[in-house]
């Protein structure tokens, strides 16, 4: 399926987007989703189901100084 992720089309296999954070190996406690516009919250993420052409936006927390 592809979708547009931080900009970028992509394709890759996901029926929700729990599955799409999943695909990028991402720390699940410092991600931030957004789908169309729409922060996400993790807690919806199995039940959040990803369509064809959705944006999604990933921000990824990461430490340093």
């Amino acid at each position: 399926m592809e979708l547009i992720i931080n900009g970028e089309k992509e394709t890759i296999q996901a029926d929700t987007l729990l599955d799409v954070v999943t695909h990028y190996q991402l720390e699940k406690h410092l991600v931030v989703t957004e789908v169309n516009g729409e922060i996400i919250d993790r807690d919806s993420w199995a039940e959040t189901k990803v369509e064809e052409g959705m944006k999604i936006e990933l921000v990824h927390f990461v430490g340093g100084g």
